[in-house]
């Protein structure tokens, strides 16, 4: 889809006849280049940019002649932040969020200021870029049909249980952020949770030079990593209870009884993916044999 209208960048509505527009603008993740043409435009058209750390974030911009004033907005001060923020929006002042490293709002502040908007009335639109947890997902190898995204994890208790019970009894790929330090005790607990024998990546040090996407299960991943932490911005991605290598013999077989059985190769094709978990394009060509 083309987005004609934001092509050219953000433009600042301060012109007293309307708020302006929170623009949520994602980074780079490590490689520099990865910066939009369009986020350029819309950094530079802003009245200020609003990072979680303003001397990590001033290099980026500095490298593409971003000049707009940077403001800190992070977890600190958020909550003290955002209603004057919301007002320079009101006055007709257009704002752009970033984070760190990514995509704002994924595991990283800007959730209140974004509701504030809208509850306001305020526009808010999304400038897509780069996403270490859409990165890990598509170069895990997979499925990408359904996923869920846990962020990091609690660090104990009950609620860190209860979420290693829940990724360990998924049906379907989950992804989750964790520290260098603590990939290998993470990957301990999944497997005594019952997930040791799941397909699972260790994505690090995505769109960097050392990049690296080792793939295992999460037992043999364990094994890799215990005693020696990784290196750099960690990604993990797990398999779905589901997510064995389909048995396409088998999968053949009851496709021809279902058509036997009158059903139309649509609804073939749904039933094998819906009751075996075959993936769309294999029941779809099994459907239409």
């Amino acid at each position: 889809m083309k987005d004609h209208a934001a092509a050219s960048g953000a433009s600042d509505a301060s012109n007293g006849l309307g708020p302006g527009t929170l623009y949520v603008v994602s980074t780079p993740i490590g490689n520099l280049a990865d910066l939009s043409e369009r986020a350029v435009s819309t950094l530079k058209a802003v009245r200020a940019v609003l990072a979680e750390d303003t001397r990590h974030s001033r290099p980026l911009l500095d490298r593409y002649g971003v000049a707009t004033p940077l403001v800190a907005y992070h977890e600190h001060n958020e909550a003290a932040a955002t209603p004057k923020l919301l007002a320079r929006l009101l006055s007709g002042e257009s704002l752009a969020l970033i984070s760190d490293a990514g995509t704002p709002l994924l595991s990283d502040p800007g959730a209140r200021l974004v509701r504030a908007a809208l509850e306001a009335s305020v526009k808010v639109a999304p400038v897509p870029g780069a996403s270490a947890l859409l990165a890990a997902l598509v170069a895990s190898g997979l499925a990408t049909d359904r996923f869920t995204f846990f962020g990091f994890l609690p660090r104990r208790g009950r609620e860190r249980s209860e979420a290693l019970a829940e990724i360990a009894g998924s049906m379907h790929t989950v992804v989750l952020y964790e520290a260098p330090a603590r990939v290998a005790a993470t990957l301990a607990e999944l497997a005594a949770a019952g997930a040791g024998d799941r397909e699972a990546v260790v994505a690090r040090e995505l769109t960097k030079q050392f990049e690296e996407c080792r793939r295992g299960t999460v037992r043999s991943l364990h094994a890799s990593y215990e005693g020696k932490a990784p290196r750099g911005e960690v990604v993990l991605v797990i398999a779905g209870g589901g997510q064995r290598e389909p048995d396409e013999t088998a999968l053949r077989a009851r496709a021809r009884s279902l058509r036997e059985a009158g059903l139309s190769a649509r609804d073939v094709a749904r039933v094998l993916n819906e009751e075996a978990n075959a993936p769309r394009n294999l029941a779809y060509r099994l459907a239409h044999e």
